[in-house]
């Protein structure tokens, strides 16, 4: 499975691509990060950061694009801008047919840290062990994109049994040709 994850934010779009299967190996074909100016327009700044994923996905052909969920802050501007970001890198993979999934900060951290509550640095420690690189991809942002990417390879499987579980229970409680 090759994934595309996406950290959004207006200012620096993390993105990363990591390829790989749960329980075997991963292994990084891609990170970087999607500038935009802070004095830029908003409609430029969202458009730049559309033309910087369509980039990655030209390039790098994900199977999936993985977003971080927005979650609420203090600071609501930020919280907009975020939410601005990680919605066009949504329509991007949506245009393209790819699906989307999304996950928390704190469901990544677990995953690849063991503690939902794990620091920034914490996360890019653990992004370079598991993807056996030389050092942290810098800035944050770029580790991030590649910790949801990771997250997902590992929790997909998990997920999918769990929705295909819910859709047979489901099916066996409705009755014939009513859904």
């Amino acid at each position: 499975m090759r994934v595309l994850g996406v950290d959004p934010g207006l200012t620096r779009c993390g993105v990363g691509v990591v390829e790989g299967v749960a329980g075997r190996p991963l292994a990084m074909r891609g990170v970087g990060v999607v500038r935009t100016p802070a004095d830029e327009e908003l409609g430029r700044r969202l458009l730049a950061i559309e033309q910087g994923i369509e980039q990655w996905l030209d390039e790098h052909r994900p199977e999936i694009v993985v977003v971080e969920r927005v979650f609420s802050q203090h600071n609501v501007s930020t919280v907009m801008g975020t939410a601005q970001a990680s919605a066009v890198a949504m329509l991007c993979a949506s245009r393209r047919g790819l699906p989307v999934a999304l996950h928390t900060p704190s469901e990544v951290k677990a995953a690849v840290t063991g503690s939902g509550r794990a620091d920034k640095a914490q996360v890019g420690a653990m992004v370079t062990r598991l993807l056996r690189l030389d050092a942290p991809p810098r800035p944050a942002d770029a580790a991030d994109a590649l910790a949801l990417a990771i997250c997902h390879i590992w929790r997909a499987p998990a997920q999918n049994r769990l929705q295909q579980a819910v859709a047979a229970h489901r099916a066996t409680l409705s009755p014939k040709g009513t859904a």
